[in-house]
């Protein structure tokens, strides 16, 4: 009997370079494949830029996994569909006053999306990552579900994938704790100093999104008003898509308190501001919606709901809507909710679905 045929995404950190190592101990067939999204590696460069610089892939080290694992090997390269699928969205984002989240993109349209299709045209049973999350089973059929070490999940960053790939999907390490991976990564003799994780847009890699923004779409650089939430003129910024909601830093405005960005107003280039307090909301609408549980779009349920990948989940109720979208009622009123960004929907460890704020 043959041994099932599976491709690992490489991208050189340790999370999929364990992967690829589990597989082949579980007697797999792997090839591993690195997707170049961004810039090369300059190999002839006498000293290289450290990959905190150049991008999320280090390719120069998942060659040098896969040559100890003695698998075969390949760069596909993506960088266009990353240029018009990531960056070009995440411009557009900002651009019209919101706040996307590119790792959520990528993950849905470059990466998991190239790695299934790759493996379709070759043939391959499997396609494996090193991200943090699991395939579950239950009454209903398979469901991603949270990783086992809820300080590592990746679940909000991958609630996109599409339900139909969930049978062929792989994730090694989603069942291990972050120690247990570091333990097993010490016999592929891994440089620790290319190995930290980096908590950056790979894409952003001097200065800040903000000066990202401005050498790409020169245009961004439109004054406007600041304006508070009683009417009064604060002042003059920069242009809204260097402003997100929650913002305190680097407003330049005077006003005998802390102001916060409160919303971006694209249709008057107008920048609201006002007190940390007038940031809570009780409610939001989610659209362009991927879900998990039809049910969703069917009848009220209860769930609990995370707005950010750094901040807990909380509970709330999900009402469908006739345009096709939810509406989020929080039990508990919510800090910032910034229109762009994801509100991914679970029922304990299960991921139901999720969209994207409008």
């Amino acid at each position: 009997m043959s041994r099932p045929r599976v491709i690992v995404g490489m991208s050189g950190g340790v999370d999929s370079s364990v992967a690829a190592a589990l597989l082949v101990q579980q007697g797999y067939q792997v090839q591993g494949v690195t997707l170049q999204v961004w810039e090369p590696e300059d190999e002839s460069a006498a000293v290289s830029k450290r990959w905190q610089e150049r991008s999320c892939c280090k390719i120069g080290i998942a060659k040098h996994v896969a040559k100890r694992l003695a698998i075969p090997y390949e760069i596909i390269d993506t960088r266009q569909t990353f240029r018009t699928s990531v960056i070009d969205d995440f411009l557009s984002g900002y651009l019209a006053g919101t706040t996307p989240n590119p790792c959520v993109r990528c993950n849905e349209r470059v990466k998991l999306r190239s790695l299934i299709a790759l493996a379709e045209e070759r043939g391959a049973d499997f396609v494996a990552t090193g991200h943090y999350v699991q395939i579950g089973r239950d009454d209903t059929g398979l469901s991603l579900q949270r990783a086992a070490d809820l300080r590592k999940d990746q679940s909000y960053f991958l609630y996109r994938l599409r339900p139909e790939w969930l049978p062929r999907l792989l994730f090694p390490v989603g069942g291990l704790q972050k120690a247990d991976v570091w333990r097993l990564s010490e016999s592929l003799d891994l440089p620790p100093d290319e190995i930290k994780e980096s908590q950056e847009i790979c894409f952003v890699t001097q200065g800040d999104y903000r000066a990202f923004i401005e050498s790409e779409a020169p245009q961004a650089k439109m004054p406007g008003r600041f304006v508070g939430t009683d009417g009064r003129d604060l002042g003059a910024h920069d242009g809204i898509a260097f402003y997100t909601p929650g913002q305190r830093r680097g407003l330049g405005v005077s006003a005998g308190q802390r102001l916060y960005v409160q919303r971006v107003e694209p249709a008057t280039n107008t920048v609201r501001l006002g007190a940390d307090e007038d940031l809570l909301r009780s409610d939001c609408t989610v659209a362009d919606l991927n879900v998990f549980d039809r049910s969703l779009l069917e009848q009220s349920r209860a769930a609990e709901v995370k707005v950010r990948y750094a901040t807990p989940a909380a509970a709330a109720m999900l009402t469908p809507n006739p345009d096709g979208t939810l509406t989020v009622q929080f039990s508990v009123s919510q800090r910032a909710l910034s229109p762009g960004q994801s509100a991914v929907f679970y029922e304990g460890d299960r991921v139901l679905g999720g969209g994207i704020i409008r």
